[in-house]
């Protein structure tokens, strides 16, 4: 039930302090500013295995790290690396790592001063390192509640940045959804609106439609949540509404899904104690699970686009 956790090995390449050097070696200080004060931000990237090509694509990767420059702006994170030098020091990452499986890569930009004090000023640091990471929920259908606490609006803390202090607001809500014995919360905004899920975003089809609540609802302006757009119109021709979202909508729902680099798209079969439809994945998400996975796994040449491959041959590792 609920999300997993997936652990770092010591004994694999990162990028920090400028350097390419080995995860167990880096050493923090328990004074670093964003330790005390969670003056970081963040990006989660996937790396899919192919068995057949003896490739990692890697999905969505200079999406990413534009996203990225966005919210080290917000935080006046200075970034030492154009986003083609943070790509190619992701691939080459990879390629010393050479993992045959499915692979998460974290990108991670913080104010890296040893002082005390809440500011945003002090020297900047970069870190990047990756995981195995395998599906972080259950694909066959989550059982969801809508989370006491509300999620936190963009006049407190940027929605739309992956700000590593902000996920304290998901840590509770998911603490009180597992406890409970629901797999994931559903956030409300302020003013009672759906927002997303814990961390991910939100879809509902309804009288044919697919409904997402819109960039203003304080979600995070998910790369995931663009390409089930694309997917859903261009290759289903089902119209995507982004609008404001009741939390009854989701009771009343054909279907309901989530989505974003963790969750891949993972159906909701029930919200509050709801079924949701016939309380099974439906057609629709179904139907683009399968085709996001052809995608991000690098088997559709028209979305040859979304992924960089990384040959990655037998032995690899260094």
């Amino acid at each position: 039930m609920g999300s997993k956790a997936f652990a770092a090995n010591d004994a694999e390449w990162c990028f920090h302090g400028g350097e390419l050097q080995k995860l167990g070696e880096v050493r923090l200080s328990p004074a670093t500013h964003a330790l005390n004060y969670g003056t970081g931000v963040f990006e989660g990237i996937r790396a899919y295995w192919s068995d057949e090509r003896g490739t990692l694509q890697v999905l969505k990767l200079r999406e990413h790290y534009e996203r990225f420059e966005k919210s080290c702006r917000m935080l006046r994170i200075d970034l030492p690396h154009t986003i083609d030098e943070l790509c190619d020091i992701t691939l080459e990452i990879l390629k010393r790592n050479g993992p045959r499986e499915d692979t998460y890569i974290r990108p991670l930009a913080y104010k890296g001063a040893t002082s005390v004090g809440v500011n945003l000023l002090g020297e900047s640091q970069l870190s990047i390192f990756t995981v195995p990471m395998g599906n972080y929920v259950e694909l066959t259908g989550l059982k969801c509640c809508v989370s006491s606490w509300r999620r936190t609006p963009d006049t407190s803390i940027p929605a739309r940045g992956k700000l590593t202090g902000s996920y304290i607001n998901t840590a509770l809500a998911v603490d009180e959804a597992h406890r409970a014995g629901y797999d994931d919360a559903i956030f409300l905004t302020q003013d009672g609106h759906v927002s997303e899920a814990s961390a991910a975003n939100i879809f509902l089809v309804r009288k044919g439609q697919l409904i997402t609540p819109p960039v203003t609802a304080d979600i995070l302006e998910g790369i995931t949540r663009d390409a089930v757009m694309e997917l859903a119109e261009k290759e289903m021709e089902i119209p995507v509404i982004e609008r404001d979202v009741d939390r009854t909508e989701l009771y009343a729902a054909d279907e309901v899904f989530l989505s974003g680099t963790g969750f891949q798209i993972a159906p909701v079969v029930a919200v509050d104690g709801r079924e949701i439809g016939t309380g099974s994945i439906g057609p629709v998400a179904e139907r683009l699970q399968e085709l996001y996975f052809k995608a991000a796994r690098g088997g559709w040449d028209e979305y040859a686009g979304w992924t960089v491959a990384v040959e990655v041959a037998e032995g690899a590792r260094q």
